[in-house]
């Protein structure tokens, strides 16, 4: 990978030079890092403003991957996505890190390993949300300021039971990904396709990847994929739409090496995984619950687990999660709870403290 590609997927003319190069990658996510790391691969001349902005980024990359080793030993959860994705960058090269995504083993392993961040870290947002209703899946978002918050992104950790949550509609929850690190990186892009509605089926043109997903793409090339294999794999994981229109939609802007011939086994997956979806978007779609902040609590050491107490076990509000770091009223993820609500849910938790 080098800058050429970079000028090439921004649309920006080489002529135009690296300031506007710059320039276009502000305004897409965290790109400013990638093309930075970019220019001062190839020796390009820049400020200490710009060096200083780089060194951050790479200290917050560092300190990702920093975060999910200890995590992993300590706790049994594993990286997805992006710092994966990250590891076939060239090493001088700086892939953005929106945020670490991680799929634990199991309930108690996801809460073993927020307590361990909140132990750790200034973590001033904890956000929760349940995916199904009996058994469920758990996903927990926290965040926390920069050394400079006012130049810098907060730090964002995502847990997850389930490595890949699906559509809540037509393509189910499919909690573990086991398969070659270099197909579950492409496993991983498209089900972000699909996470952020680019469905090749829905009537209207697809919308075309971003850079990022681009760049991602442009890294696995050289990998040794088998295609009929990973062809099958995408399509045991429910992705098979969704990864042969991301590669039709980059085969125009780089090369694809060995996907090429992933691309052509995956076509005899499509109809099959298409009729699948057409039957189950007659069934119920799966129920997201979001939690809404009731109050943060003292670490739960004892506790493996959330609690889930519906309204026979505590009030008539809906339901209360009451985790090892704080406790949430669970509802809609677009309908915010009413005063009324949320002063019910408190009544409650005072109930609850009182009798335990």
């Amino acid at each position: 990978m080098n800058t050429a590609l970079l000028y090439h997927l921004l649309d920006v003319d080489p002529a135009d030079g690296p300031a506007e190069l710059l320039h276009r990658a502000r305004g897409s996510r965290h790109l400013p890092h990638l093309v930075l790391s970019a220019l001062a691969r190839e020796d390009v001349r820049m400020g200490e403003p710009a060096r200083a902005e780089l060194r951050r980024a790479r200290a917050r990359a560092d300190r990702y991957a920093g975060l999910a080793l200890d995590l992993a030993r300590s706790t049994g959860v594993r990286a997805i996505h992006g710092l994966p994705l990250a590891g076939y960058y060239p090493a001088d090269l700086l892939r953005p890190q929106a945020a670490l995504d991680l799929v634990a083993p199991g309930e108690a392993a996801l809460w073993q390993a927020v307590v361990r961040l909140v132990t750790d870290h200034p973590v001033e947002t904890i956000d929760v949300t349940l995916l199904g209703d009996r058994p469920h899946h758990t996903a927990v978002t926290l965040r926390w300021p920069a050394e400079d918050p006012l130049l810098d992104p907060w730090f964002r950790v995502r847990l997850a039971t389930a490595a890949l949550p699906g559509d809540c509609a037509t393509v189910p929850v499919r909690p573990y990904l086991v398969a070659d690190d270099h197909v579950e990186c492409l496993i991983a892009l498209a089900e972000a396709q699909l996470r952020h509605g680019r469905h090749p089926d829905a009537g209207k043109p697809p919308a075309g990847p971003d850079p990022l997903t681009l760049l991602d793409l442009s890294c696995l090339t050289d990998q040794p994929f088998e295609p009929a294999e990973t062809a099958a794999v995408l399509a045991a994981y429910r992705l098979a739409p969704e990864a042969a229109a991301l590669l039709d939609l980059a085969a125009p802007l780089l090369p694809l090496g060995t996907l090429a011939a992933v691309r052509t086994a995956l076509t005899p997956e499509l109809a099959p995984e298409r009729r699948r979806r057409a039957e189950a978007a007659a069934t119920p779609r799966l129920p997201v619950r979001h939690g809404s902040l009731l109050r943060r609590t003292v670490i739960r050491h004892s506790w493996d687990e959330a609690r889930l107490l519906g309204a026979g076990d505590s009030h008539d509000g809906g339901a209360l999660l009451l985790t090892p770091v704080a406790d949430y009223l669970l509802g809609a993820p677009d309908a915010a709870p009413t005063l009324a609500d949320r002063s019910t849910a408190l009544d409650a938790l005072h109930h609850w403290d009182t009798r335990c």
